[in-house]
Order: structure tokens, then sequence, then C-alpha cells
């Protein structure tokens, strides 16, 4: 079994950063496609980076130039850093993997994390 644990969430205010990170714990054997979603009270999750394991990274138009998502494969952990926040940046930022595990290979999602834009 594969478990995603998020930590980096919190209230900053406008035009502030964060960094959000999501490491993975169990048994892993390879981790593919590393994303970050999120999702707004009343609205559909939305992807908002991703990352694949040949290196490629692609954005959301409304992140990009604001947000870098970044891996450490030795650590299975990733990370998404938000600069220049803007209070519809707020949501709640889950992460998902792409994992091989004993198992086979699943999507994983970690619990979510808040994030809140206001002054």
């Amino acid at each position: 079994q594969v478990q995603l644990v998020e930590s980096g969430g919190g209230l900053v205010q406008p035009g502030g950063s964060l960094r959000l990170s999501c490491a993975a714990s169990g048994s892993i054997f390879s981790i593919y496609n590393m994303a970050w979603y999120r999702q707004a009270p009343g609205k559909q999750r939305e992807l908002v980076a991703v990352s694949t394991s040949g290196g490629n990274t692609n954005y959301a138009d409304s992140v990009k130039g604001r947000f870098t998502i970044s891996r450490d494969n030795a650590k299975n952990t990733m990370y998404l850093q938000m600069n220049s926040l803007k209070s519809e940046d707020t949501a709640v930022y889950y992460c998902n993997m792409n994992a091989r595990g004993t198992w086979g290979r699943y999507d994983y999602w970690g619990q979510g994390t808040q994030v809140t834009v206001s002054s």
C-alpha cells in the first residue's frame, strides 16, 4: 500500500508564497507522473501542474509563471512552489502520484491541504 502525506498549506496574503510538499511512503517500486490538483468551494477539482517521469512539466494557464512543480525521486517526494499568490488560488490542494507498488500500478491521492490567500 502507498500513502501520500501533504504538508505546507496555510494562510498567506496576496502576493505571498507557499511551498507544498507531498511525500510517498509504503511499498513503492516506481513513481511515474506526479501532479497537483486543487478544488475551490463549489468548483470541480482541476489540474494545477504535472511532472512526468521523463522530466517534462506542464501547468494550468492560470498558474504559469507563478507556480513550479518539482520532484525528488530519491525521496519519493514532490513539491509545489507557489509565488505571487492570488485570492483565486484559494483551494484545497491535493497531490497525486501514479505509482507501482506491491499490488500493481495505481493512482494515489494525498489527504489535501488548505491554501487560503487573503488579506
